[in-house]
């Protein structure tokens, strides 16, 4: 009995690091079309004016230090946002990245975290070891952000443009793609 457990344990520890993901480059999950290659994209509907909230950002969250936030105010503006989790080894080695791309494009371009399938106090840990107090990161415990934007695993991203264009990468980005995106984001 002890030892079908002991196995079962590790399919599920298995099967949750396989959703994040193992090293950078590494291959995943043989199921179904590759992450690299997910992407989608919505514009708003015709008749919307510009920096009408499109309908992925109609939520409201609290942050992780606790502070209410409404994801229609960042309607007309370029938004990216960034879909991780506190104990994801690829998240971990894209928060140095992501750090240094707010501090390059912070002032055209806002950061949001995304942070889920852990608890607060994981996700206040993270943000403090990878110093990312420079924006806001939102405590999603029931993963509702990521499933407004068809995330089911980490890391991903939305970009969000001042128009109301939406487009959403469930991949990890290398700290290249991720520079030309934010360029065209801004």
């Amino acid at each position: 009995m002890f030892g079908i457990r002991v196995t079962a344990g590790l399919l599920v520890l298995l099967a949750a690091l396989t959703a994040c993901g193992g090293p950078a480059g590494s291959p995943g999950p043989t199921s179904g079309p590759p992450a690299a290659t997910s992407t989608s994209t919505s514009t708003s509907p015709s008749g919307t004016s510009a920096g009408a909230a499109p309908e992925q950002l109609k939520f409201t969250a609290k942050t992780v230090d606790g502070k209410d936030l409404n994801g229609a105010e960042l309607a007309g503006k370029p938004v990216v946002l960034w879909f991780w989790a506190p104990w994801c080894p690829k998240c971990q080695r894209e928060a140095p990245g992501m750090a240094a791309a707010q501090k390059e494009h912070g002032e055209k371009v806002t950061f949001l975290g995304i942070a889920a399938l852990d608890q607060v106090p994981a996700m206040q840990q993270f943000v403090q070891k990878y110093g990312l107090q420079s924006f806001q990161h939102v405590a999603d415990v029931d993963s509702a952000v990521w499933k407004r934007f068809g995330v089911t695993a980490q890391p991903a991203y939305a970009f969000v443009g001042s128009s109301g264009q939406v487009e959403v990468v469930t991949s990890q980005l290398s700290e290249q793609d991720l520079k030309q995106r934010l360029s065209k984001l801004a």
